[in-house]
């Protein structure tokens, strides 16, 4: 920790939606009941997410992070994180990376999560130039955190759920090459295991793959990513192992899913953030993740 600073901070470079579990909506209260301060950095103000809602308003804020970074450096603040997650054009990238080379230092780690699509498809707000654009930022991060389609867009590999272990590692490999020392690869497909899941992460330094397995729920709610990596940061900020790490993040997005499904809402709407906070206090259950050889 700091010094003089008696609660860790993170710098979260995201949007703000009025309505909606995801981005700052979530990362704020998971980072909190974890004990961190967040110090938002909005990317835009929406009314609503954009997963499943027409016509929201949206404010963009792209003119204003400059200004707003720059009175940060002014006075001072340092982070022991900086952490960024959607990215609505080559300009914030090129602003997130501004702000990473003023806040990243060796005392603070670097976290960018790569939004750019899912399941095989790139986001509506996505193209090539992107995607170029994202590979060249993940470049000064510490760790990266894909999911499977944002890992094949990233390494220009084609998106198939037919893949093996041993075509996986090479995939992680690969991206730890372009420059992050940890990769956490989410939504990863178990063709032998279709009702499974699984979170793998590759720490270079250590040569060392983790797997943390769990079991498919059929049901989609946008926001999940945004709270997994946010208690991936909480928990590294806490002074937890990697693989401790990643089971606390995959026991808490499957327990929000679990706590969820049953309810009869829109899914739009995000988990049930604020049922299952509290697990985050709950002591470590480790016992699901394992080293891959």
């Amino acid at each position: 920790m700091r010094k003089n600073n008696p609660v860790k901070k993170v710098a979260a470079i995201h949007d703000l939606s009025g309505f909606g579990r995801s981005s700052l909506t979530a990362i704020i209260p998971v980072l909190s009941v974890m004990g961190i301060q967040v110090c938002p950095v909005p990317t835009a103000v929406l009314s609503t997410h954009t997963g499943g809602f027409d016509g929201f308003s949206l404010v963009d804020l792209t003119d204003s992070m400059d200004d707003y970074i720059d009175h940060w450096k002014k006075i001072n603040l340092e982070f022991d994180c900086v952490y960024s997650g959607f990215l609505a054009s080559i300009k914030q990238i090129d602003i997130v990376s501004k702000a990473i080379d003023i806040f990243g230092d060796d005392e603070n780690f670097i976290v960018v999560d790569p939004v750019m699509g899912d399941d095989g498809e790139l986001y509506q707000t996505m193209d090539n130039e992107m995607v170029d654009a994202m590979r060249e930022l993940i470049k000064k991060a510490d760790i990266i955190t894909p999911n499977f389609t944002e890992a094949a867009y990233l390494l220009d590999k084609e998106y198939t759920l037919n893949i093996n272990e041993i075509e996986i590692k090479d995939w992680l490999k690969a991206l730890a090459d372009l420059g992050p020392e940890i990769v956490i690869l989410t939504s990863v497909p178990n063709p032998s295991k279709s009702k499974k899941t699984s979170v793998i992460a590759y720490n270079k330094s250590d040569d060392i793959f983790w797997k943390v397995s769990c079991t498919y729920i059929p049901a989609h709610y946008p926001g999940t990513g945004d709270a997994f990596t946010s208690v991936i940061i909480g928990s590294l900020l806490q002074g937890d192992s990697l693989p401790i790490a990643l089971e606390r993040g995959v026991q808490f997005i499957t327990t929000g899913i679990k706590a969820s499904f049953g309810f009869d809402y829109p899914k739009r709407e995000g988990i049930l953030l604020e049922r299952v906070l509290d697990t985050l206090d709950a002591p470590v259950i480790a016992g699901s993740y394992e080293m891959m050889k």
